[in-house]
């Protein structure tokens, strides 16, 4: 709930309020002079002075609630309706062993693969606020950590806790394109996208990444595929007996396997050697396949004008009242 005023133009009239305010503290009541009285005036004291000016704070609380109530004060909410003809995303990511590799960086900070593949992932994931995304882990074994939602803040807590080797050390490629595609077959969507990212080639599973691709294609699937890494040799986190050591270790890529994966899901490969280039290649799928939605939003407001109103009418009936009684003034 958030609170406005409606009509917040109409507190300048607080302004007259205040000055009035001024003008009636600093004016000499209205009086009539009798004889002797001044020497009766110095027994009231400062406490019937005080007294006196009591009708004119009840109204002056009168007059500022009032200008309040003229405001309008209203409490409200926002809902939006999005109708969109929407774009599944499949997210296919490697969270094998090779994706502990030092070659990334993140805050001028040197960075795994995954840890700079998380971070890029869920910054796609904010920008896509009307599309269906899921999520496939692989490694030896590939699965299924998200089906398809709305729910971008669960799918981001599920990317930000994959760990490295939690579906495996090796890489089943094929079983990923597989799995993604089943989980896309059968929704209808504007289009339906997969995207694979993966730094090696195909160590596990019995089903090719090529043959993989032709049946998600058969399902209307587009597939993007990204190779993530640099050409040399990449350093990794090795245990040693004096601690942990950077051993460079050379990381064998599949280019032309995921180049052909693309072109059979009639999208595109990329490589990204660098944290920045992986950001680049996100944003082109994201520019790529944007979606126009028509959004329509519906305010609910509470009106608050009440709060001030009544207290308002209160505060006028206690000065007529506090006036023609303990107050009365002669004349």
């Amino acid at each position: 709930m958030t609170f406005r005023l409606a009509y917040p133009e109409v507190l300048v009239l607080l302004l007259p309020v205040a000055g009035w305010l001024i003008w009636a503290l600093r004016r000499k009541p209205a009086a009539i002079t009798y004889s002797m009285t001044s020497v009766m005036s110095r027994l009231a004291g400062r406490t019937g002075w005080l007294a006196g000016r009591i009708p004119m704070v009840i109204r002056v609380g009168c007059l500022v609630l009032l200008v309040l109530a003229a405001a309008r004060p209203q409490m409200y909410n926002v809902s939006r309706e999005i109708k969109s003809p929407g774009v599944d995303i499949m997210l296919c990511l490697d969270a094998s062993g090779s994706m502990q590799a030092l070659d990334f960086t993140l805050d001028d900070k040197p960075a795994s693969r995954l840890a700079a593949v998380k971070k890029v992932v869920g910054d796609f994931i904010k920008k896509r606020e009307t599309d269906r995304i899921g999520l496939v882990v692989f490694g030896t074994q590939a699965f299924t950590q998200s089906p398809l939602t709305l729910d971008k803040g669960l799918l981001i807590d599920l990317v930000k806790r994959m760990e490295i080797g939690m579906a495996g050390d090796k890489t089943a490629i094929g079983s990923a394109i597989a799995i993604g595609g089943k989980r896309l077959k059968d929704l209808k969507a504007k289009s339906k996208i997969l995207i694979l990212l993966t730094d090696g080639r195909q160590t596990a599973g019995s089903l090719t990444p090529e043959e993989a691709a032709e049946a998600a294609q058969a399902l209307g699937i587009k597939i993007y595929t990204i190779g993530v890494g640099g050409t040399g040799p990449a350093p990794f986190p090795v245990q040693t007996p004096f601690g942990t050591q950077l051993i460079r270790q050379p990381v064998d890529m599949d280019e032309e396997t995921l180049t052909k994966v693309a072109e059979i899901g009639h999208g595109e490969y990329f490589r990204a050697a660098d944290t920045k280039r992986l950001q680049e290649i996100y944003d082109i799928i994201d520019r790529q396949e944007k979606t126009e939605a028509t959004v329509k939003e519906f305010f609910h407001f509470r009106e608050l004008y009440p709060w001030f109103l009544l207290p308002a009418l209160l505060l006028l009936m206690a000065e007529i009242i506090l006036r023609t009684t303990l107050l009365r003034t002669i004349p």
